[in-house]
């Protein structure tokens, strides 16, 4: 199963404090916007995204289709094949792709600690 890039997604209380933090650790944006309260930050291979207002709680969140610099992947599984794949391994799904449909789409599910996974396919 290729799931693309992998960021955590950090809910913040206060995304400009939150910018500041992770750019005196060397981040640096790389997509985003402080006016739509979200913001990924990039160092090197490592991203984090932080978003303000959006989320309850911190995730994981994987991009099918993309590598760590936003890069369309030669190959990939799309999010609907995934999909299949986590229900036939008897995984439940908070949220599902429609299956009847090709391009960006996107699922959650929940690992057995309590934490959600964002699969976000833009492509």
């Amino acid at each position: 199963m290729k799931l693309g890039a992998c960021f955590i997604s950090l809910t913040v209380k206060d995304i400009k404090v939150s910018k500041q933090f992770y750019e005196n650790l060397g981040f640096s944006v790389f997509a985003g916007s402080l006016d739509m309260n979200y913001l990924i930050m990039k160092n090197g291979n490592a991203l984090i995204g932080l978003f303000e207002g959006m989320f309850e709680k911190n995730m994981i969140t994987f991009n099918p289709g993309w590598d760590e610099n936003a890069k369309l992947l030669d190959s990939f599984d799309d999010i609907r094949v995934i999909q299949r794949q986590l229900k036939n391994a008897g995984l439940h799904l908070e949220t599902e792709a429609d299956e009847n449909t090709n391009g960006p789409a996107s699922l959650i599910l929940i690992d057995p600690d309590g934490n959600p996974i964002l699969i976000d396919q833009h492509v």
